[in-house]
């Protein structure tokens, strides 16, 4: 009879790639995420100096 061969080592791989490529994803969506922020805190600050200047004219 053949013996079964053992492949644990490359399930544990599998695990750790399919976790790390996941890790890389949620970080990638908390950068993104910060960014939107600063982006609609910019867009909100420009959007009050114009309506400060646009009420002085």
């Amino acid at each position: 009879m053949e013996a079964i061969p053992d492949t644990s080592g490359y399930m544990i791989a599998g695990y750790v790639f399919a976790f790390v490529v996941m890790g890389i994803y949620v970080f990638s969506l908390y950068l993104r995420n910060s960014n939107l922020k600063r982006d609609a805190e910019t867009l909100d600050s420009l959007q009050a100096e114009q309506s400060s200047s646009s009420k002085k004219k």
